[in-house]
Formats: C-alpha cells, structure tokens, sequence
C-alpha cells in the first residue's frame, strides 16, 4: 500500500515526532516501505536574515543537522528499513510538500503538536498546512 513514506521532524521537539516515529515505523516494517526524514531548518539567506549571520553559518547549520539528523536515526529507527535523510531550508509546511512531491511519497506522517507559540496563530499550524495543501495522504498521529 505505501512505499515511500515521509517523516518531518524538529529535532529540538520531542513533540514532533515522539508518536509520530513509532507510527511511522510500524507502516514501514508492515508494507515494506522507505523512511524519509526530513528536518527544515528556518531560510537565514534573506537578505534581512541573512545579514545578522556569519556567511558560512547556513553551511554549517546545515552539517551539524546533518549529524545530528544521522545520529537520530540510528538511535531510533530499526536497521531493517530503508531510511534516507533529508535537511532543507525554508517554510516547514512548503517544504514538506515541496519533498513529498519531489519524491513521490506515497504518505506523510506527523504529528500534531498541542503546544500553541506565537507564530502558530499568524500562519496557523504546519500540520493544518501540510493536510490541507498535500496532494497525497497525510496521517496526523496524536
């Protein structure tokens, strides 16, 4: 039923993928499927962004994801399954259509978060984002 399976994570939230990791897992080991993980990281190339960062700091915001993501992974996710890392820089809900598309998944799993901050009631939750703009099947764990 699925075979590429999509997993957005903040790895500096527990929140955001707690449940949802374990969900996620079970649907791999059932139907055989790959795990993408996926963690965006805010965009610090804008020009107004940008300019309150060393220039190398998205370079090596990025490498430091990257182990970080990597050492996750293998802490919490069973060998057996096919698992891929993926950081990029943007939107949280865009970017995860963006990926889900690029990489034909066949389901994104996350989790919904109860914890209310500041931006979530200007953009609204990425949760709500990612379902209402997904062209495939979203599974929201709580």
């Amino acid at each position: 039923m699925y075979q590429k399976i999509l997993l957005p994570v903040d790895l500096n939230e527990e929140a955001s993928w707690k449940k949802a990791l374990p969900t996620a897992i079970t649907l791999c080991e059932t139907f055989g499927a790959s795990l993408h993980v996926i963690t965006v990281l805010p965009e610090f190339k804008l020009p107004m962004v940008g300019a309150y960062f060393p220039k190398d700091f998205s370079k090596k915001a990025h490498e430091a994801m990257k182990e970080t993501q990597h050492a996750f992974i293998q802490a919490n996710v069973p060998e057996g399954i096919k698992t891929q890392s993926i950081i990029v820089d943007g939107s949280p809900w865009e970017a995860i259509i963006k990926v889900g598309k690029k990489l034909n998944v066949d389901l994104i799993v996350m989790a919904s978060h109860t914890k209310r901050k500041f931006v979530d009631y200007v953009l609204g939750p990425n949760a709500e984002h990612v379902v209402h703009h997904s062209k495939v099947s979203v599974m929201i764990v709580r």
